[in-house]
């Protein structure tokens, strides 16, 4: 077997120790005589599974405990509906800082159920090419919380700041860069994140917490739905997808014994680095729409000279056995999506062949 190197925006690469470890232990699970697909949510072995991924992600990204970290399904196109319903009054609204498909999309389900503005955008000339500076947010002091996208895989683009809301309740969808570096978990009232990008498969979404704000999830909610639900019951008030949460934990480990969050971003900005160098290196080829202050370390994207010789640059990539890199279809282009998971290898073997293309096209 063969492996090709996937740059997929999500789901995503996995590191192969990971799915290698999986492997082994697929039909038998610790001794059990069964695998951990078979055993029962509340029994033991799943248990033990639970609290070390909760533990790990403490470790890593150190959340205080006035954070809980919780599991639920649905990904983050679940929480953009979810999060006004636990945490919105009737009478308040809701700001949204604007940068690409995602966060138009949170937007659009907020305004379902009630009052949400637009409080920033990065848009220029109608197309989503930079992050907004603090000073350009419009905040509402009296907001139920803000909302904003820390990467736009699509857009490829990044926040390197977080935004300063005050007292207002800061909400993160996180789903294409949760670990991608260290954060301070304080500064949020809620972070999630889908896990198939940064973590693990698809099938489970994580969701670090502020625990009062729990309180706010009103009793008018279907209680399946309700964040103080989820606290209360551990994430365990339904059959919770347990191997996904299994991945998440085998992945939590990997990063561990790689050093951390911290190594993970040195590892991540290596890899960015060697994309947006060879991008800048031959401007006249390969063209990054992006500003340069908001380029993404996750998901670089760039542009050829013409449609055609994208359409030819994906097909020898693939053929070179180098998938995933077509962009999205709102946008074109090409993208690169570098998560976790990438090794520097890999991405060193793409930027190889992306100047070898570059120069025999030439």
């Amino acid at each position: 077997m063969t492996r090709v190197i996937n740059f997929s925006a999500g789901p995503a690469t996995l590191p192969l120790p990971v799915l290698e470890y999986a492997h082994d232990e697929f039909l038998d699970f610790e001794g059990t005589g069964m695998s951990l697909i078979e055993h029962s949510h509340r029994g033991a072995a799943y248990a033990k599974v639970h609290e070390e991924t909760k533990v790990l992600f403490r470790e890593l990204l150190d959340i205080p405990d006035t954070h809980e970290v919780l599991f639920m399904q649905g990904g983050a196109s679940a929480q953009f509906a979810l999060v006004p319903m636990n945490l919105r009054a009737p009478a308040q609204s809701a700001d949204y800082v604007m940068t690409g498909a995602w966060s138009d999309k949170a937007l659009s389900e907020a305004k379902i159920t009630g009052d949400a503005r637009e409080a920033g955008t990065g848009k220029v000339d109608g197309k989503y090419t930079r992050i907004p500076t603090q000073s350009e947010l419009d905040l509402d002091e009296n907001a139920a919380y803000a909302h904003y996208t820390t990467n736009n895989t699509i857009m490829g683009t990044q926040f390197h700041y977080v935004p300063q809301t005050g007292e207002v309740p800061l909400v993160a969808d996180m789903s294409s860069d949760i670990l991608c570096r260290p954060i301070d978990v304080s500064k949020y009232g809620l972070i999630y994140a889908g896990a198939q990008k940064n973590l693990g498969p698809a099938g489970i979404t994580i969701l670090i917490l502020r625990k009062d704000l729990a309180d706010r999830s009103p009793d008018t909610l279907p209680k399946i739905f309700r964040y103080s639900t989820i606290l209360a019951g551990d994430s365990l008030q339904n059959t919770i997808p347990t191997f996904a949460v299994y991945m998440v934990r085998n992945v939590l480990r990997w990063v561990q014994d790689l050093g951390g969050a911290s190594a993970m971003e040195r590892r991540n900005r290596e890899k960015a680095d060697l994309i947006y160098g060879m991008i800048d290196e031959n401007p006249d080829f390969f063209r990054c729409p992006v500003e340069r202050e908001s380029r993404s370390i996750m998901n670089p994207v760039f542009r050829l000279p013409t449609e055609e010789l994208e359409k030819t640059f994906i097909a020898e990539a693939a053929h070179a056995g180098m998938v995933g890199i077509k962009g999205h279809r709102s946008v074109g282009g090409i993208r690169t999506s570098i998560y976790n998971a990438m090794e520097p290898s890999d991405v060193e073997r793409f930027v190889d062949f992306a100047k070898a293309f570059a120069k025999g096209a030439g």
